[in-house]
């Protein structure tokens, strides 16, 4: 997310002076590090948590799944805009089609895909969804998913143009480019605590060996969940009543040529009963430096920490006066989520196993190994003198437009061009202004929604983005 605003802020006015800070020595290794996250291109092909079920039995709505969508074209078209301009090296080294597949078991489940892909198939942004209710065809797309598999209804949709991502490659190499154009980078340097002077600017208190303070105009706070604990800390009224529930995350990892090769998809299906929407189980090719593996989970577990580099205390440092309220609401709403991250910290790693046997019914425990992946932060969101959990990415900007950060988890990395042009409409309207009367608004199409709605530019994007990209058109 820094290093997105920093770019979009240096192509829209070079002469800015922006400062980086980064607690780690390096760059994009917490959340955006390729092992710590699944690496989709999230825009809602596949996931099923981003579009669920009526009430009524109707055909689910499709809207929040378009408008994830056309977050993610903008990023689309931002980094292609990048690779043809120098910013980003060749698109091989951070982006490739992964074809998105969903999957469900059981009639009640194969009667709601057959219902979402009505929704979907007319859609110019999913127009080459395919849908399937036949084994045979579902083996075609899926062999490992299929062999061995008991008789049972199964359903599938399958779309050959989604993305695998690795986040971490374009973090670093937006912030290479930062640097050549003279931003200054200070790495291993934790930003402490953030005042806010009488005329509108900030102090920052940078700690480790020699504590130094330093005067900032403008102030944006990318640190995943640590962001809540600055935002506390600068004691601006946006961020009363909020909280964050972090949940740590761990996969199975495979990386057998020959097993990997069977495979070649990220197939996301249901979330079991009680669990939070970002523990939607799936099975992924993710291409990491050239390299091709497979991650099957997330299992979820109960952590405080708001970073997976963070402190036991995070959670219980953050409970406010003003957010205790919305805290214990969610607790009290949310047993059933307790319940199952409390059953999944207890299961075993034979029953982890177990879990992705569903998934993949031949698969030999020997050809996977276990890992901790990155810690999700889901919002909890003041809703009057209560809270609710919610599913998203939320930008939480200052009134006088001088502070904003970001809190959430999924879609997170996959929107993170339209959640910084956000940030900018906030913070930098002249900036903004800048984007918005030059080349760069006419190459990022779909800001601001819109695309699905025009078939005809929404193929048009499609294509061009995935000419530069090197991307199945």
């Amino acid at each position: 997310m820094s290093a997105t605003l920093g770019t979009l802020l240096k192509l829209a006015n070079p002469k800015l002076k922006v400062v980086m800070f980064e607690r780690l020595p390096e760059v994009g290794e917490e959340s955006s590090n390729p092992w710590n996250n699944a690496g989709t291109g999230h825009a809602a092909l596949c996931e099923l948590n981003y579009m669920p079920d009526s009430a009524d039995g109707s055909n689910p709505s499709p809207a929040k799944a378009i408008a994830i969508n056309e977050q993610f074209q903008v990023s689309r078209a931002f980094w292609s805009y990048c690779v043809e301009q120098g910013v980003l090296r060749a698109p091989e080294t951070f982006i490739r089609t992964i074809p998105h597949m969903s999957f469900v078991r059981g009639e009640k489940d194969v009667d709601y895909l057959r219902r979402r892909f009505q929704s979907l198939k007319d859609q110019p942004l999913f127009a080459k969804m395919q849908h399937s209710e036949d084994p045979k065809q579902i083996a075609k797309w899926s062999p490992m998913i299929m062999e061995g598999r008991s008789d049972q209804p199964v359903a599938a949709t399958w779309i050959e143009q989604g993305t695998d991502v690795d986040y971490g490659a374009i973090t670093k190499q937006l912030t290479e480019w930062l640097v050549k154009k003279k931003v200054r980078l200070e790495t291993s340097t934790e930003v402490k605590r953030l005042y806010q002077y009488a005329d509108g600017s900030w102090q920052i208190w940078l700690g480790g060996a020699n504590p130094r303070f330093i005067r900032a105009n403008r102030v944006f706070v990318g640190a995943g969940g640590w962001a809540l604990k600055l935002l506390q800390g600068a004691g601006i009224p946006e961020i009363s009543g909020y909280g964050t529930f972090p949940v740590s995350g761990h996969f199975l990892r495979a990386d057998k040529p020959e097993l990997v090769a069977k495979h070649n998809a990220k197939v996301y299906s249901q979330a079991a009963v009680g669990a939070p929407p970002m523990s939607v189980p799936h099975l992924d090719t993710r291409v990491v430096d050239g390299k091709p593996s497979l991650l099957f989970g997330p299992f979820a577990g109960i952590n405080p920490k708001f970073l997976k580099e963070g402190s036991v205390l995070d959670l219980p440092k953050s409970v406010r006066l003003g957010n205790l309220l919305p805290y214990i609401s969610v607790a009290l709403k949310n047993f059933d989520l307790l319940r199952y991250l409390i059953k999944e910290v207890t299961k075993s790693k034979r029953q982890k196993f177990e879990q992705l046997r569903e998934f993949v019914p031949n698969a030999v425990e020997s050809d996977w190994s276990y890992y901790e992946a990155g810690q999700r932060a889901q919002i909890i969101k003041p809703k009057g003198r209560v809270g609710e959990l919610q599913f998203g990415t939320e930008v939480i900007a200052s009134t006088d437009g001088t502070i904003a950060g970001l809190l959430g988890a999924s879609p997170g990395a996959s929107v993170s061009v339209a959640a910084m042009l956000d940030v900018m409409q906030h913070m930098f309207p002249t900036e903004l202004e800048n984007f918005q009367s030059g080349p760069l608004s006419k190459t990022v199409t779909g800001y601001g929604g819109g695309l699905n709605a025009d078939a005809k530019a929404a193929a048009s994007h499609l294509r061009k983005t995935a000419k530069v990209l090197g991307l199945r058109a």
